[in-house]
């Protein structure tokens, strides 16, 4: 199965490293102008009370990108079932689902962190101060890994381009603003603050932040993390074991 999840791995490997150039400029261009609107301009008025607001924003801008670009990742493959019929040449292949959904979800983590490197590269040069540890990196992972589960899911079972785009506007761009990527969920009011912090970017962007400036960790986020990750994965195997059979 190591070799099937492989397979499925360096395909999208392949298609990545043609297209390394373009897709590491253009990752570069969002986070370049949250730090420049975000932490140079607002950030400049903002006392977060341990260091620069600069310095609170690039753990959220990081959860944030992995998020977006691991759950992009998945999405062709919405094409590739409706448009393209390429994915019928994977269903009927000796490829066990379990193996084609962890070699999409293993690519897609690749591009994710390749995109949290190079925004840990122009956080620097912008001045931020953060510490990155092993369990840091664990933590971006595990959310690439979640976010991409559910592109995967979401590309496996809507119908249209514009189901999609509906599915980015309304789950996905919510929590981008909301969970404790720009500010802290604290701030919300009780009943909203109790929903955001069931949402996993929310766990992601505390456990993140709270690694960098050496706070306690809570064990609660890492244990809900996990857990979106274990149960999504078995959700994405059984959704395309139902297609294929």
């Amino acid at each position: 199965m190591l070799y099937d999840i492989w397979t499925v791995f360096w395909r999208d490997w392949v298609v990545l490293k043609h297209r390394m150039i373009k897709f590491i400029l253009s990752r570069m261009v969002a986070p370049i102008l949250y730090m420049v609107a975000f932490g140079w301009g607002l950030g400049r008025s903002i006392n977060t009370g341990t260091g620069s607001y600069l310095d609170f924003l690039v753990p959220g801008i990081l959860a944030l990108n992995s998020m977006n670009i691991a759950f992009n990742s998945l999405t062709p493959v919405h094409a590739e079932r409706i448009y393209h019929k390429s994915l019928e040449e994977y269903l009927v292949s000796p490829i066990r689902p379990i193996a084609f959904v962890a070699g999409k979800i293993l690519a897609a983590v690749l591009r994710g962190m390749i995109s949290s490197a190079i925004i840990v590269v122009l956080a620097y040069l912008f001045g931020a101060k953060f510490a990155i540890t092993p369990l840091f990196i664990i933590i971006l992972i595990i959310n690439c890994i979640i976010f991409a589960e559910i592109g995967f899911s979401a590309a496996m079972t809507v119908q249209t381009f514009e189901d999609m785009a509906r599915f980015n506007t309304y789950i996905l761009l919510p929590m981008s603003f909301l969970c404790g990527t720009f500010f802290s969920t604290d701030k919300l009011p009780l009943l909203l603050h109790y929903f955001i912090e069931a949402l996993p970017l929310t766990h992601t962007s505390t456990l993140l932040r709270a690694i960098t400036h050496n706070q306690e960790i809570s064990i609660l986020s890492i244990g809900i993390l996990c857990l979106y990750m274990i149960v999504l994965f078995i959700i994405c195997n059984r959704i395309l074991g139902k297609i294929k059979n």
